[in-house]
């Protein structure tokens, strides 16, 4: 992955909101620009969405100004320059282009010191985003779920947050989405079946109707330690349908943090791949994705790598989303809705993070299932819960 800087706009010091600016009903803007943050004490990560308006984008080039002393480090999946407060950010070779009402999305590492106010004004190809066009009504902008946008800047709560940058929590057109309301049993069936990759131990899934992110179950999975307590459960639904593109999105429940050792909660078939599995789990206490085949990891397991990638909170529902493209070997992975910039892929490699995982040249996978569960490679265990799973081939969303 090529170690450019992108675009994006740093949330507040104060928190990561996600902040959609939306038009008068009667004048659509000519682009929008959504963004969340994710700031620490002197450093941030962030993602910025682009949404075009009734006209197609072929190229496209974003500008902003910070009003603090924000300085953006490193970033992804689009080419910046920064001179002074200004920053200038143009797309790469394989998202210039987005259709009417359609999104890209990019994201971005930074620091500041003395603050880090959330940029208000963006541009693109010379026309500001977030404003109405032309029309009669009065151009004001306003956010449908908290107070009004650029005209209350003396509000420092904001806009409220969204958890994620994505469409919504439905799950639109996806070919899976299921939060288990319809299981019926203790055993998970009908779309779902328990799976015991290599041997059958101790680890065992269960419908759970006393845990559940939203309605009334969940699936809870008992994962043991050591190899033969592997368990998971497998959609039976046909996801070859989906296409080389797939947008998957989980919630996920853990009660003990990711260990030293590697682990998965999550594996995904690949027919390109002679039948291995492409795996997100964790390793170091940090998220990670894992190549069966070959054992390549995202991010590296430098200390770098590790600190760019994030650990999976405990006693709490995660959203977890990702995308894998099949045609151009490419990841992006979400948390919470925020991009994580130790889980992408997108081509180019970069040190600590997808060097070795671009070691193996056209690596182009076509997945056909999606499991959920525990495999321990050493001696750790966890209990965990999985609820409103979704696959598509289009974001969705938390």
């Amino acid at each position: 992955m090529r170690r450019v800087i992108a675009v994006v706009a740093a949330a507040v010091a104060g928190g990561g909101a996600a902040v959609a600016l939306a038009p008068a009903a009667d004048a659509a803007p000519a682009c929008q620009v959504t963004y969340q943050g994710n700031p620490w004490p002197g450093g941030f990560t962030a993602t910025v969405r682009i949404t075009a308006g009734a006209q197609a984008v072929n190229g496209w080039t974003l500008t902003w100004t910070y009003a603090g002393d924000q300085r953006i480090t490193s970033g992804w999946s689009a080419a910046v320059s920064q001179s002074g407060q200004t920053v200038t950010a143009t797309n790469l070779a394989w998202n210039g282009s987005i259709a009417p009402g359609g999104s890209t999305e990019f994201g971005v590492q930074g620091t500041w010191a003395a603050a880090n106010p959330t940029p208000t004004a963006f541009t693109l190809n010379g026309v500001a985003c977030n404003e109405p066009g032309p029309g009669p009504s009065s151009p004001t902008q306003s956010d449908p779920s908290g107070p009004s946008g650029p005209s209350s800047p003396s509000d420092s709560a904001g806009p409220s947050a969204s958890s994620s940058t994505g469409p919504g929590g439905g799950c639109g057109s996806a070919t899976l989405c299921d939060g288990f309301e319809n299981q019926s049993g203790g055993t998970p069936s009908g779309a779902w079946s328990v799976v015991y990759p290599n041997c059958s131990g101790t680890g065992t899934a269960t419908v759970d109707t006393s845990v559940a992110r939203g309605g009334g179950k969940s699936i809870r999975v008992n994962g043991g330690a050591g190899y033969c307590n592997h368990v998971f459960v497998r959609s039976t639904v046909d996801l070859t349908t989906i296409g080389r593109v797939w947008y998957g999105r989980f919630y996920v429940r853990h009660t003990t943090a990711l260990p030293a050792t590697h682990v998965t909660f999550a594996a995904m078939r690949d027919a390109a791949d002679n039948g291995r599995d492409l795996r997100i789990g964790g390793q170091n206490g940090a998220l990670q994705w894992n190549r069966e085949s070959d054992d390549a990891t995202l991010p590296e397991q430098s200390p770098t790598g590790v600190s760019l990638s994030r650990p999976l909170a405990t006693g709490t529902w995660t959203c977890v989303e990702y995308r894998v493209d099949g045609s151009a070997g490419q990841i992006q992975t979400w948390v919470g809705g925020a991009l994580v910039e130790g889980l992408v892929v997108d081509g180019t490699p970069t040190r600590d993070i997808d060097s070795q995982w671009l070691g193996r040249a056209n690596w182009r996978p076509t997945l056909t299932d999606l499991r959920l569960g525990w495999e321990s490679y050493g001696n750790d265990a966890d209990t965990l819960w999985f609820d409103d799973i979704a696959l598509g081939a289009t974001r969705i969303g938390c």
